[in-house]
């Protein structure tokens, strides 16, 4: 959903290419690929793999925005580097890369209810009564999109994620 608003903040055209939708555009004076594979989560590290390979780009030129169970719904956390934290997505593209060396978006989805599979709650839609609190989250992640791209994580973290009350 990240994806697709940004597609249209930035006006650019995702159209099916093979196993993903992709789009070339500019934010901010920069070229961007936005990529959105349609492959099983646990798969995606193939697609990334290919395009930046198909890009010659490195990990480094790369940012994944992806769903964070450990965020409260509506967070925003950044990172530049990092582990799978049990995400099969970042698990594929981890293991198909062989490194860390890339950029994430995190979006806090929140935990489920205590008595529900949280592989199931990945994939359900959010309920009507979130949806005022996802529509906001939406733009402030293609906004902190946005700012990774143009200006850097630096700035970025600083200004979009999550911090700790401790």
């Amino acid at each position: 959903m990240v994806l697709a608003q940004a597609a249209d903040c930035w006006g650019v055209a995702l159209a099916q290419r093979g196993d993903r939708f992709q789009g070339r555009g500019e934010v901010g004076g920069q070229q961007v690929l936005l990529v959105l594979p349609l492959t099983w989560m646990n798969q995606t590290g193939f697609v990334v793999r290919a395009v930046l390979q198909d890009l010659n780009l490195a990990s480094p030129d790369l940012i994944v925005v992806h769903d964070d169970l450990d965020l409260p719904l509506g967070a925003i956390k950044i990172k530049t580097r990092g582990g799978a934290g049990g995400h099969n997505g970042l698990r594929s593209v981890l293991s198909c890369l062989g490194t860390e060396e890339f950029s994430r978006v995190k979006v806090g989805i929140g935990r489920p209810p205590e008595n529900e599979d949280p592989a199931r709650f990945v994939l359900l839609p959010f309920p009507a009564e979130e949806w005022e609190q996802v529509v906001p989250t939406l733009q402030k992640a293609v906004d902190a999109l946005e700012c990774l791209i143009v200006e850097g994580p630096a700035v970025a973290m600083n200004r979009f994620h999550v911090r700790s009350s401790q």
